[in-house]
């Protein structure tokens, strides 16, 4: 599924360069429409920018206040859409806003929610309300001059693992997915576009497309330059960076602090034990390939959280972090947190020709949106007439009550207690991983095991050899961060000695399957 050994490919209708959310959300659609697709991505699914995200499905409740109104609006009807499609990887969430008189009045606050909670419909995520911070079991870790709160909804999701689980939707509807494949040259010619594809140790390949689709992200303008494309739109390079410290709090909700500097903070429950502190905003100019944390915004977000939280943290309570670049549509606001998280699709060609589309800007909660408009552009190009399609399907494990249907709600509690009911032989933990990880799939996971023992070795806590397999067979992971970062959080949980193991077993294995 994930590899073509062909040195040319065959002929396509849509080359998606790309493989971060926007690229896999379009290069899904287009394979559900019945279009010819191949995706390239220069390194793994979701490498970059798509898994160094805060991880939320949210309408972005401070971009009303730079009147982000139809975006707000946007998102918020696509949360309960996308919550429904894949419930095992997105979740409904609480989030606690501990009120700062010093920062904006309460009544400004309120007049904001009541808007969030109306500007679409809302199914089964409950409405905004007040709370009393001495009554409430949010208020606890909180120091006591925080007494007045208000608490509203928004999702989680696991934004590595949604990439994932649309490249494999698309791969299952014909999409070819190639993963560290650069697109290294793309020329018009014959009424086509003709690319060149390198992967690793320098083989290429040779593929001709109708249509490019120019979602590399943080390279989006790079490659619309490399095409031969009109740099028409600029992006601003944004680093967005995280910190995970242990876990500062018992309860299930999430906090949203406003910060002096008017920024927002969340601090967020996190894999059980932890909590996700984030995100920072800055400019970047350095190689976004290789993007770290600044010792001054680690020292940032241990000061935003030690003004609201009674237990203080130091740089020295980090486990982990991780940074991204989001390249945000330049709008020319002079703040980095004002800058419009909408997105711009700009079609390239005169007509007759082969076009471009480039993807400029976007976030993950309108993915799918996103998607469906650049369908709508390119459709007529391609001469394709499928309607508009993934607003009523689940994604790859999604289906938790019917096969292909969309959940009613969010259910998957219930489903967890069939799952384990099902595999009584499973310890809890390690079975509800399973069942958050991969949903109905995890039964295709697990095949046909009866026992721990038939699973495998243990490569590292956690991971046992079947699911390895798994991830390598059918999700394209290919080396020990692919596992343990982004196909699983499992890094966290891992010592040296433990990734170099899971290195030598995938070096053997990768070894075999090329020997074959």
């Amino acid at each position: 599924m994930s590899t073509t050994r062909s040195s040319d490919l065959p002929d396509c209708d849509l080359l998606v360069v790309g493989g971060g959310i926007n690229g896999a959300g379009i290069a899904r659609d287009a394979a559900g429409r019945g279009l010819r697709v191949v995706l390239c991505e220069q390194h793994d699914l979701a490498q970059h920018t798509s898994s160094a995200s805060t991880k939320l499905i949210h309408g972005g409740l401070r971009y009303l206040e730079y009147y982000e109104f139809k975006l707000v609006r946007k998102a918020l009807q696509e949360r309960e859409l996308l919550l429904r499609s894949a419930p095992h990887i997105m979740w409904p969430m609480r989030f606690v806003m501990p009120h700062d008189a010093s920062q904006r009045p309460a009544w400004l606050i309120r007049a904001g929610l009541f808007l969030y909670d109306h500007l679409a419909r809302r199914a089964f995520l409950p409405a905004s309300v007040a709370i009393a911070l001495d009554r409430h079991a949010a208020g606890a870790p909180l120091k006591g001059s925080y007494r007045k709160g208000f608490v509203y909804s928004d999702g989680w999701v696991d934004d590595a693992r949604l990439v994932a689980l649309n490249a494999l939707d698309a791969a299952e509807r014909g999409a070819t997915i190639l993963t560290r494949t650069a697109c290294i040259s793309a020329q018009r010619e014959g009424g086509q576009w003709q690319a060149v594809l390198e992967g690793q140790g320098g083989v290429q390949r040779r593929v001709r497309a109708r249509a490019i689709v120019n979602a590399a992200g943080p390279w989006t303008a790079q490659f619309a330059g490399q095409a031969g494309g009109a740099r028409t739109q600029g992006l601003r390079l944004i680093k967005g960076s995280h910190i995970i410290v242990p876990r500062l709090f018992e309860h299930p909700n999430a906090y949203i602090f406003q910060n002096p500097d008017k920024r927002i903070i969340f601090a967020i429950p996190y894999q059980d034990d932890y909590t996700l502190i984030g995100t920072t905003d800055e400019e970047y100019k350095g190689d976004v390939s290789q993007v770290k944390i600044s010792a001054a915004e680690t020292d940032y977000l241990c000061q935003a959280a030690n003004r609201y939280f009674k237990r203080q943290i130091a740089p020295s309570d980090v486990i982990w972090t991780y940074s991204g670049v989001r390249p945000l549509l330049d709008d020319s606001a002079a703040n980095a947190s004002a800058i419009t998280r909408d997105y711009l699709l700009e079609t390239v060609g005169v007509a007759g020709e082969a076009p471009l589309l480039n993807i400029w800007g976007g976030k993950i909660t309108t993915y799918r949106k996103l998607a469906e408009e650049a369908l709508a552009k390119l459709a007529p190009l391609l001469a394709s007439t499928a309607p508009a399609w993934t607003d009523g399907a689940p994604l790859p494990g999604g289906d938790l009550e019917q096969p292909g249907v969309l959940a009613q709600g969010h259910v998957f509690e219930a489903f967890v207690a069939r799952f384990l009911a099902d595999y009584p032989w499973l310890p809890a933990p390690l079975g509800r991983r399973y069942a958050r990880a991969y949903g109905s799939r995890a039964r295709v996971m697990l095949g046909s095991a009866q026992s721990l023992a038939q699973l495998g070795e243990e490569l590292v806590p956690g991971l046992h050899e079947a699911e390895a397999r798994y991830l390598v067979a059918v999700e394209w992971a290919r080396s020990a961060e692919d596992l343990l970062w982004r196909r699983s959080k499992l890094g966290l949980r891992c010592a040296p000695a433990d990734v170099a193991r899971l290195s030598q077993w995938l070096e053997q294995r990768l070894a075999g399957e090329v020997a074959a």
